[in-house]
Formats: structure tokens, C-alpha cells, sequence
């Protein structure tokens, strides 16, 4: 079967793959991405065909036989420029996982002549997409900017990038194009595939066949309501909380690959996953399997084993009186009673063995923020939140759900990537205190394995954020944790303590 992609022709042999691997692996467009194959849910493997957006990896590619095919390099070259320059200009990308299939959407909306200073239109056509990076209002602001110059990016948009993410990150127009180096669009075209299987691998030709030998199913949302796995210790409190297991939510799902002998490509090419890659298995098996079948390896997570295999932020119960002093029972997490006392010494740490997916303190902020939120739910007002990377940071909510940001975190660099990630970061400590939420049993068994039911927050559910840069001498410092834990503050104290998290009214 042939198929035209991209303006050239291409041939398929097996006609009950999905669109999204004949894109990948036959025609190489590798600004598809596959965040949450095969749920249809994440937006990422967006294209166009015949001029309007639809996702691949849930679309057969016989039903796309004798169509046109346009990916985000498909585009006419002006046309991808403008939005990698409209992108870069407002920040409106991070890792880049997500924005080629955002960028086929907008492309959809402008065929039908969608007006670009109408943002209401394009937080609309977002519900078919999933970021967790920008908090959606720098994308929304590059599809007003659509048509401006590009903006200059220099080594400092970098850095500072680097900073908040906490690995080397690339910044620029080819970004926001799927051109941020993945780990898994570098792997040779010869390498096997492996995808998890119980406690060991399958391992084949292809994705699409390792996901078969392993008998990958679709992945499931629960409409059953789980409560927080620990009870609130004994004692007189001045407040109360109690915090349920959370999906990090990131949306490269881990992946690596490596040639025998050789050092494995890092699944944290372009994004820190919110420290939830940082000990992820897949560089040490991909190096494995490639010295024991002689070929280069690819080792991929489908959405369901990022769920089931990646680390959580180890949720918790606490009370804390008025003085500061108070009791945390938190699940047995390496390191986190030490993040506890690093910001609030005078509570007691209890660790609970608690049946459930992995806990890691690498998780953006853990243990630490909630720790910062109850002392600071003691305070009168909104108070700073100094994060120990040494920014700190300022939140409230208004009335009307817009939220203020002040944010001290030294030498800007770059002042728009600073409030990209900023604005990212309010978006995730709201969306944690008032929506998010993984279904997880009294066994500890994930009953939300679809990357839609992990509850984050959408662009249209999404307030206007303001991030105000306070003008400050002294060297470039890491602020977004302490944006994350002063917006998750200001929505706890503006729902009225509830003492369960997420607090949905």
C-alpha cells in the first residue's frame, strides 16, 4: 500500500499498523511523538491529513489510504518558521515533546480561518492535547504571536532553561518543531524494539510487534473514588492534610537505546521529566539487551509502564500546630524525612510502609513543599516560599481564579524562558491541589492508567497567571519548585484549608 506523507510517496506493507508507527519507523518523520500510544489522549501524534489535524496512533493506516499526509515537517517551510519563531516568542515550549502536534492543530484552525487574536479559539482546540511544562498560556500566546519576527536566543535562554528543568536543555525554534534530540528519534533504523513484559522484555523488529509479543492492552480509567492511603495522626491540630498519590505526568514516556558496547542514549535528552526519569531503568536494560542480541536496543515505556513503573511524590498525612511543631506520617521514601525537616524541624517524620507504585524524593519538590504549604497555611496572608535552590517565590489567588506570581530568582537570563517555566510551574501546583489524583488501591494495585485520568488541569480550566520579575543582583537561581509550592499554597488557602487534597471546591 502506498501512502503520500509529507509530499513523497511512501510504502507499506503491513496495512493494520497505526499511522503513527508508519510515520515513525517507515517514514522517519520523528516530529510525531508518542506520549500516550495506544489512548489517543495526548495530542502528540497530531497531523494533518487532508488538512485537518487528527491523532495517528489511534487512526489504522488503511483509513488514511490515497490521503495526504502532513506532519509538522511537511509544512511549507515559511509557514513551520513562523510558528518556530511564534513559539520561541513567547516561550510556548519547553521539552518540545508536545508542540509539533499542537503546531498541526493551530495549522487546522487556521485553514478555517480562525482569528489569531482570538485566544478563546485556540484554549478550545487544545482539549485535544495534553503539556505539562508551560501551563498552556505561553502556547496560547504563540498562536496571537503567530507572524512575528523570531526573537534572538542565546546561551543564556539556555542556562537558564537548564536551571529549572535541571539538565542541559536545547532552546529555540527547532524546539517547539520536534527537533529537541529524544532520546528515541536518534535509534538507529536497524535497532530492535523492547517493550516491558512482567518482570522481563519483548523484544522484536518493531514496536508495533514487541507491543504484541508482550500483550500490551489499552490502558484503563477507573470512575471509582480512592482515599489517600494514610490516616492523620492522633493529636490536636491547628490544620490538618492529607495528599493522594499523583502521576508526574510527563509525556516523553522513558526511553533509551544503545549500540553493544556502547553507552546508552539518556532519556532525559531534552526535559527532566520533573525528576521522575532521573534512576529510570531503561539506559541500563537498553545497554544489556544490546550486548546479549549483538544489535543496537531500543527500550521504550508504553503510557501504562511510565504509570505502573515510574516514581510517584510519596503522599502523606499531616498535623502541624501553630507553633510549627506537628506530626507527618509520609510512605517509606529514601531521603524524604530529611526534605521534611530541611524547611519545617519541628515535625516529626513517620514513615508508613504503604502498598502502591514507587515514591522517589526526586520528584519535583517533594516532601519539602509539603512542608513549606502547612507552614505556611499558619501565616495570616500569603508569605515567600524560599525553595533550597535559592529562588523564592510569591502567589495569590484572586476572586475571579487569576493568579499573581512574584518570583526572586537572581540574574534573569532570560526573561521570557523564566516565565515560561514559571508559568508551568503554577500550573502544576494548582492542577495538584485541585484536580489531580491516581486511582490506587488498598493493594496498591494503579486503577488510572490512562494519561487523561491522571486529572491535570486543561487549557480551558486554566486561569490567567501573571509572573512578576523582581529586579534582584546576584547570580542566576532556580525558581520554579518554589513557584510550584507558593501557587499550591495560595489554592489551598483559598479553598479554606480542606484537610484531602485535590480540594475541588
Amino acid at each position: 500500500m502506498q501512502l503520500t506523507i509529507d509530499g513523497r510517496i511512501v510504502e507499506v506493507a503491513d496495512d493494520s499498523a497505526t499511522l503513527l508507527d508508519v510515520l515513525r519507523a517507515t517514514a522517519g518523520a520523528y516530529s510525531v511523538k508518542d506520549g500516550c500510544s495506544p489512548q489517543g489522549q495526548c495530542g502528540c501524534c497530531t497531523v494533518l491529513v487532508d488538512g485537518q489535524p487528527r491523532v495517528s496512533c489511534v487512526t489504522p493506516v488503511r483509513r488514511v489510504r490515497g490521503r495526504s499526509i502532513v506532519t509538522s515537517d511537511g509544512l511549507d517551510p515559511d509557514v513551520s518558521a513562523a510558528w518556530g519563531a511564534a513559539f520561541t516568542a513567547t516561550g510556548g515550549s519547553q521539552c518540545g515533546f508536545c508542540t509539533p502536534g499542537i503546531i498541526c492543530r493551530f495549522e487546522g484552525l487556521r485553514s478555517k480561518g480562525a482569528a489569531h487574536d482570538d485566544r478563546d479559539v485556540a484554549a478550545k482546540a487544545l482539549q485535544a492535547h495534553l503539556c505539562r511544562c508551560t501551563g498552556w498560556q505561553p502556547i496560547v500566546d504563540a498562536w496571537v504571536a503567530f507572524g512575528r519576527d523570531a526573537p534572538d536566543v542565546d546561551n543564556a535562554a539556555a542556562a537558564r532553561a537548564a536551571l529549572e528543568g535541571g539538565v542541559a536543555q536545547v532552546v529555540g525554534p527547532e524546539v517547539a518543531l520536534g527537533r529537541g534530540g529524544f532520546a528515541d528519534d536518534s535509534a538507529p533504523t536497524n535497532a530492535l524494539v523492547a517493550v516491558p513484559k512482567g518482570d522481563g522484555w519483548a523484544v522484536a523488529d518493531s514496536r508495533a510487534a514487541a507491543l504484541r509479543l508482550a500483550g500490551k492492552v489499552q490502558g484503563r480509567r477507573t470512575t471509582a473514588d480512592f482515599a489517600p492511603p494514610l490516616e492523620l495522626p492522633e493529636g490536636e491540630w491547628q490544620r490538618t492534610l492529607r495528599t493522594s498519590w499523583v502521576e508526574p505526568g510527563y509525556l516523553e514516556t522513558d526511553a533509551a537505546w544503545c549500540e553493544p558496547g556502547g553507552e546508552p542514549a539518556s532519556p532525559l535528552e531534552n526535559g527532566g521529566a520533573f525528576g521522575a526519569k532521573s534512576t529510570s531503568e531503561v539506559g541500563a536494560v537498553a545497554r544489556r539487551l544490546a550486548d546479549e542480541h549483538g544489535r543496537p536496543v531500543r527500550v521504550l515505556y508504553a503510557r501504562e509502564d511510565a504509570v505502573q513503573r515510574g516514581p510517584k511524590r510519596p503522599p502523606m498525612a499531616a498535623g502541624i500546630r501553630a507553633d510549627g511543631s506537628g506530626v507527618v506520617r509520609v510512605a517509606r521514601t529514601p531521603g524524604v524525612a530529611a526534605a521534611i525537616n530541611s524547611v519545617a524541624p519541628g515535625l516529626v517524620v513517620e514513615e508508613i510502609d504503604v502498598s502502591g507504585p514507587p515514591t522517589s524524593v526526586d520528584i519535583r519538590a517533594a516532601g519539602w513543599a509539603e512542608a513549606a504549604i502547612l507552614l505556611a497555611s499558619l501565616e495570616a496572608e500569603e508569605s515567600w516560599i524560599d525553595s533550597p535552590g535559592g529562588g523564592s517565590a510569591w502567589a495569590s489567588i484572586a476572586a475571579d481564579g487569576s493568579i499573581s506570581v512574584r518570583v526572586r530568582a537572581g540574574d534573569p537570563l532570560d526573561e521570557t524562558v523564566l516565565r515560561s517555566y514559571c508559568t508551568g510551574a503554577a500550573h502544576m501546583g494548582l492542577s495538584w491541589v485541585t484536580s489531580e489524583s491516581l486511582g490506587v488501591d488498598n493493594a496498591g494495585e494503579i486503577h488510572d492508567l490512562t494519561i487523561r485520568s491522571f486529572g491535570i488541569l486543561r487549557a480551558i480550566d486554566t486561569p490567567p497567571i501573571e509572573v512578576m520579575i523582581e529586579d534582584q543582583v546576584g547570580p542566576a537561581v532556580a525558581v520554579s519548585d518554589a513557584v510550584f509550592v507558593a501557587v499550591a499554597a495560595a489554592a489551598w488557602r483559598v479553598r479554606g484549608f480542606p484537610e484531602v487534597w485535590p480540594a475541588t471546591t
